[in-house]
C-alpha cells in the first residue's frame, strides 16, 4: 500500500465516521449487504451470502475449493465470491463503509482491522467462539493478536493464518565453520562473525536496511532484551536503554558482519544476494522458502524462528494475522458465521495454508503431515502456538502506524546504520512520534 494514500487515511476515517452518524440503515442491492450504519439482521442461516476475498487472485483458487466443499455440506447456503487484490482491499472496504455495498462475510486483515472495526462496520465475535465448535481449537497468541489490532478486548476477527518471523541459515556453510545452529542470540553473534571473511566477499549476515526494515529490527530488539510490553501506561518501552543497547549491538553488525549494500536492500533484494552469494543468515519470513530452495536445494539450509535469549525465553513481535470478519450490516450474519466455522475448521484451515505457505491459526490444522514435513512452518507453528511464547503486540491500531513505521523512519534506520543517527536518536524520534499517535488515540476512544 503506497504510504500516501495512507497519509490521508486519518483524514478518510473521520469522513467516514461522520457518513456512518448520517447513514439510513438501508440495504444494499440482493446480496444481503449494507452500509455501516445498517445493524443487519440474524438471517434465516440459509440462502445467499456475500464473500470478500481481500488477497484475490492470489487465493482465489482455494477459496472457490473451500466454498464448493461448504456449499457441498451446506446445500441451503450460496456463497458470492468476490476478489479483490491485496492493494486496493483497504479502499474497497473505505468506500463500501461509507456508500453502502459491504459483504455479509469478508477477509480482514491486522493491517487494516482497526480501521475498519473503529468505523463500527465489522460484528463482535466474542459471544459466537464461546459457543462455537472453533472454540479452543485456535491458537491463543493470534486471538491476542486480532484483538489486539481491533484495537481493545473485543474480537473482530476470527484468525485464518499468520507468517513469522524466520532466520533461515546456510547449514552447509555452519557445518563447515564447526557452528552449532544460531537458536540463541549469542549463537547468531558468533555465527555472524565467524561466517564472515570480507576478503573473500563472505559474510555471516545480511540485515534489511531498505524499505520494509523496521520490523525486523524491532523483532531482533525485543527478542533479545525480553521485555514483553510495547506500551508501560501511555508511554512506549521502544526506547527502553535495554532496547538503546540491543539495537547497538545488531546494527553494528552492518559492513562488519554483512555486506555494505545492505543498507538499500528491500527483502527482494535481500533474499535475491542470500540465494546467490556466501552469506550465512537472513532474517526474513516464511515466504521467501521457495526461493531458497530453488536457489540453494533442499540440503544447503534451514529456517527456524528468530533465535531466543540464552536462557530460552522466546519473545517476538506480532506479524501480521490474515483471518475473517462478518460485517454488522449483513441481513443473513447466521450464515456468515456457518461459512467462518467452516473455513476454519481444521480440514479446510489446512486445506487453505498449505496453499498460501502460512501458519493455520486452528492448531489442530497445525498437526497435520504437511506441517509436519515442512520444517520452517512446523517450527514457526510452534513458536506461534507456544505457551510460553511472549508476543509484543504491535498497535496495528494507531492510524499512523504505517507512516511512523515506514515513511518517517526507514531512512532514520538507514542513516542509523550509516553512522550518522545514534541508536537512542532513533528510539527516541521513534518513541515520541508513537507516544503522540497513542495520545490522540485515546482521546478519540
Amino acid at each position: 500500500m503506497k504510504i500516501s494514500i495512507h497519509r490521508s487515511r486519518r483524514a478518510a476515517t473521520a469522513v467516514a465516521l461522520g457518513s456512518v452518524l448520517a447513514l439510513t440503515a438501508t440495504a444494499c442491492g440482493d446480496d444481503g449487504s449494507g452500509a455501516a450504519g445498517d445493524k443487519g439482521t440474524e438471517g434465516s442461516g440459509k440462502g445467499e451470502i456475500t464473500f470478500w476475498d481481500n488477497n484475490g487472485g492470489v487465493r482465489t483458487d482455494i477459496w472457490k475449493q473451500i466454498i464448493a466443499d461448504f456449499e457441498k455440506k451446506y446445500p441451503d447456503i450460496k456463497v458470492n465470491y468476490v476478489g479483490i487484490p491485496a492493494a486496493s482491499a483497504q479502499s474497497k472496504y473505505d468506500t463500501a463503509i461509507q456508500g453502502g455495498g459491504l459483504p455479509d462475510v469478508g477477509g480482514v486483515g491486522t493491517a487494516m482491522l482497526a480501521e475498519v472495526a473503529v468505523q463500527g462496520a465489522l460484528e463482535p465475535l466474542d459471544s459466537r467462539l464461546k459457543k462455537s465448535s472453533l472454540n479452543g481449537e485456535l491458537s491463543q497468541n493470534l486471538l491476542d493478536s486480532s484483538r489486539a489490532a481491533g484495537g481493545g478486548d473485543t474480537l473482530y476477527q476470527v484468525p485464518t493464518s499468520a507468517n513469522n518471523g524466520t532466520l533461515w541459515y546456510r547449514t552447509d556453510l555452519f557445518k563447515s565453520a564447526g557452528l552449532d545452529a544460531p537458536t540463541t542470540w549469542s549463537t547468531f553473534y558468533e555465527a555472524a562473525d565467524k561466517l564472515t571473511d570480507k576478503g573473500k566477499n563472505k559474510f555471516g549476515f545480511t540485515i534489511r536496511g531498505g524499505e520494509g526494515s523496521i520490523a525486523p529490527a524491532l523483532d531482533a530488539v525485543y527478542g533479545q532484551t525480553g521485555i514483553t510490553e510495547f506500551w508501560n501506561g501511555e508511554k512506549t518501552t521502544v526506547n527502553d536503554p535495554k532496547n538503546v543497547a540491543a539495537l547497538e549491538k545488531y546494527i553494528a553488525l552492518y559492513k562488519k558482519d554483512t555486506p555494505s549494500a545492505d543498507v538499500n536492500n528491500d527483502f527482494t533484494k535481500m533474499v535475491a544476494q542470500w540465494d546467490s552469494g556466501t552469506i550465512g543468515m537472513l532474517s526474513h519470513n516464511l515466504g521467501s522458502y521457495q526461493d531458497h530452495l530453488k536457489a540453494l536445494g533442499a540440503g544447503k539450509f534451514k529456517g527456524i524462528p528468530n533465535p531466543t535469549r540464552d536462557d530460552g525465553t522466546r519473545v517476538q513481535i506480532s506479524n501480521p494475522v490474515d483471518g475473517m470478519s462478518v460485517f454488522k450490516s449483513s441481513k443473513n450474519k447466521a450464515a456468515a458465521w456457518k461459512f467462518i466455522e467452516f473455513a476454519v475448521s481444521s480440514a479446510e484451515n489446512s486445506k487453505f495454508n498449505e496453499s498460501a505457505g502460512q501458519v493455520p491459526a486452528n492448531t489442530e490444522a497445525a498437526k497435520d503431515t504437511w506441517v509436519q514435513q515442512a520444517e520452517p512452518t512446523k517450527l514457526a507453528a510452534e513458536a506461534l502456538n507456544g505457551a510460553d511464547t511472549k508476543i509484543v503486540q504491535l498497535p496495528y491500531y494507531l492510524p499512523d502506524w504505517n507512516t511512523i513505521s515506514k515513511a518517517d523512519n526507514e531512512p532514520n534506520f538507514q542513516k542509523l546504520l550509516l553512522g550518522k543517527m545514534s541508536a537512542k536518536e532513533f528510539l527516541d524520534t521513534l518513541a515520541d512520534q508513537l507516544n503522540k499517535a497513542q495520545a490522540d488515540w485515546k482521546a478519540n476512544h
